[in-house]
């Protein structure tokens, strides 16, 4: 199983359409907030085949979407948030408590523009940074796939435009 990871394309979808052609094919997409409003322009490119799971972020002003969505991949169960409601701009560590106290063995969230990826304590917290507007050093664009084995066990990959 394949996914791709990505946060943060606040309306400017390019990177996005490119990096969806690029990994193809995925079986879900995880968009981790601020799409401001290109939920179905992007479920618009996508197979049909293809499961797509978005989260509302704090510049989703108006969106129907949900703050937070529990789902299971494989054997793991993730939450997605886009992170703004953990204050993850100071830090992981409400993210971890929130997590480990109601027992999901991955978090995904987004609002920093940041890539991070943390395992820790048999959880993992993840953020594939920015598709659009990155903050980083470097200021690449960048998103995550994750990959189940055949075993189910999950190995993530951070990757960049350039």
């Amino acid at each position: 199983m394949k996914i791709l990871i990505v946060s943060d394309s606040h309306r400017s979808d390019a990177n996005l359409k490119t990096v969806i052609d690029r990994t193809a094919p995925i079986d879900m997409l995880i968009h981790l907030g601020d799409a401001e409003g290109s939920d179905n322009l992007i479920r618009s490119w996508l197979d049909d085949s293809v499961d797509f799971e978005i989260v509302k972020g704090n510049n989703d002003f108006f969106s129907p979407l949900d703050t937070e969505k529990e789902i299971m991949i494989g054997q793991y169960h993730v939450l997605l948030a886009h992170g703004h409601m953990y204050n993850v701009s100071l830090g992981v560590e409400m993210l971890r408590q929130e997590v480990t106290a109601r027992g999901f063995d991955i978090a995904m969230f987004g609002h920093t523009h940041r890539p991070y990826f943390e395992d820790r304590e048999n959880v993992i917290i993840l953020n594939p940074g920015s598709i659009s507007y990155p903050r980083q050093d470097g200021r690449k664009p960048s998103y995550m796939i994750m990959e189940l084995d055949k075993k189910g066990k999950a190995h993530f990959t951070q990757n960049y435009l350039e």
